[in-house]
C-alpha cells in the first residue's frame, strides 16, 4: 500500500499542560466536613466525574433544559458583533469547559486566537474533548488544565510554552451560567480570582441565567426522562468509588425547586429511609427525608449581575439576551 505524501499531518497528541487535580484526601475531607454541617450538603463539584460529564451533556440536549440552547443562540448571533469588541490577539481560557461544544463558536470566529486552554477537574473528559478539538483545529495550540477551577489556580504566565506565543490578551470564557451555583459571597470572590488571572483589561466572557416564569425553571430542572436526578444521584456513585464509601445510591429521591426569596433553584437529595454511612473518617447518619444540597442555581437580574460584577473588580461591556429574556451572554472587562 502507498503512502499520500499529501496527506494532512497528524494532529499532536494531547497532554495535560497542568496537572492540579485535588487527590483523594482533599475531597474526603470536603465531603466530610459538608455531611457534618446542619444542614447536610455536597459541593457540586464532584458532580463532574467522567460519568456526571456524560450525563450533563445529555441534560444540555433536553427539551425542558432551555439554558444550553437558548445561549448557543445568543452566542450564534452576536459573535460578528463581540469580534467587533475583542480584537487583539487572545489566549483564550475556559473554567469547567466540558465538552467544548460551545468553545468552537469562538475558536471559529476569533480570527487571532493564540491559545485554548480548557480547564476542568474531568482528566479524562478534559482529555478526550481536547483530543477531538484538535481533529478539528490542527493548528490550535490546546493546553489543557485539570483542576478545581473554584480555587485560585497557580498559572504559570511565564512559562517558556506561553512566552513564545508572543503578546496578547486574555480573555476567559464561562458560560452556561455555572456562577450561579456560588453564593453572592463565594461569585464575589470567584470573580476576584478571574481578575487576578486575567489582570487589567482582560476579558471575561460569561454565561448568565435570568430570572424568569418558575414553571420554567422547575421543569429545567426536572426533566420527564429522569437524567436530572441520575446526575444528581451520579455525586454519590462517584464518592462510592474515590472514597470507597457505602452510599446507597437508589435509595435517594431527586428534589429541586425554586426559592423566590433567593432567587434561585435549590437540587437536593433526600433520603427515602434512615441510614447509616461509612466514609474514610466515620460514618453519618441520615433519618427518613432527611436532605442533603448538592446545588444552588442563582437566577439574575442584569442590574443585580452588574453590581456583583462590579463588586468583583469588571465593569460590564456588552451584554447579549435573547428574545424571550430567557438567558444573557455579558462582556466584561476587568478593572
Amino acid at each position: 500500500m502507498s503512502v499520500d505524501s499529501t496527506a494532512a499531518p497528524e494532529p499532536e497528541p494531547i497532554s495535560l499542560f497542568l496537572d492540579l487535580e485535588p487527590d483523594t484526601s482533599t475531597m474526603g475531607t470536603d465531603v466530610w466536613k459538608s455531611l457534618n454541617d446542619e444542614p447536610k450538603w455536597l459541593p457540586s463539584k464532584y458532580f463532574y466525574d467522567a460519568r456526571g460529564s456524560t450525563l450533563f451533556d445529555e441534560i444540555c440536549e433536553l427539551d425542558e433544559y432551555y439554558p444550553t440552547r437558548t445561549e448557543t443562540g445568543i452566542l450564534d448571533n452576536m459573535m460578528g458583533e463581540l469580534t467587533r469588541h475583542v480584537d487583539d490577539d487572545i489566549i483564550l481560557l475556559e473554567y469547567g469547559s466540558g465538552s467544548s461544544l460551545k468553545t468552537r463558536m469562538l475558536i471559529e470566529r476569533l480570527s487571532r486566537l493564540k491559545a485554548y486552554i480548557p480547564i476542568d477537574i474531568s482528566r479524562d473528559h478534559l482529555l478526550a474533548a481536547g483530543a477531538r478539538l484538535k481533529e478539528q483545529f490542527q493548528e490550535l495550540r490546546i493546553l489543557p488544565v485539570c483542576a478545581d477551577y473554584g480555587q485560585q489556580i497557580p498559572f504559570p504566565w511565564d512559562d517558556p510554552m506561553l512566552g513564545r506565543l508572543g503578546p496578547a490578551a486574555r480573555m476567559v470564557f464561562f458560560p452556561g451560567s455555572t456562577i450561579g451555583n456560588f453564593t453572592r459571597g463565594e461569585a464575589v470572590a470567584f470573580l476576584r480570582r478571574m481578575q487576578s488571572l486575567l489582570g487589567r483589561g482582560g476579558y471575561l466572557l460569561i454565561g448568565v441565567d435570568l430570572v424568569k416564569d418558575i414553571s420554567i425553571l422547575e421543569a429545567a430542572y426536572n426533566d420527564s426522562s429522569g437524567v436530572t436526578a441520575a446526575f444528581n444521584r451520579n455525586i454519590l456513585a462517584h464518592i462510592n468509588r474515590r472514597l470507597g464509601a457505602d452510599f446507597p445510591v437508589d435509595a435517594f429521591d431527586h428534589r429541586a425547586f425554586y426559592d423566590r426569596e433567593h432567587d434561585r433553584v435549590e437540587m437536593n437529595l433526600v433520603a427515602r429511609a434512615p441510614m447509616t454511612v461509612q466514609l474514610p473518617q466515620g460514618s453519618v447518619s441520615l433519618s427518613e427525608n432527611e436532605i442533603i444540597r448538592t446545588e444552588y442555581s442563582h437566577k439574575y437580574r442584569p442590574d443585580m449581575f452588574a453590581d456583583l460584577a462590579r463588586e468583583g473588580g469588571f465593569g460590564v461591556e456588552r451584554v447579549w439576551i435573547d428574545d424571550q429574556r430567557l438567558f444573557s451572554v455579558q462582556l466584561l472587562r476587568a478593572e
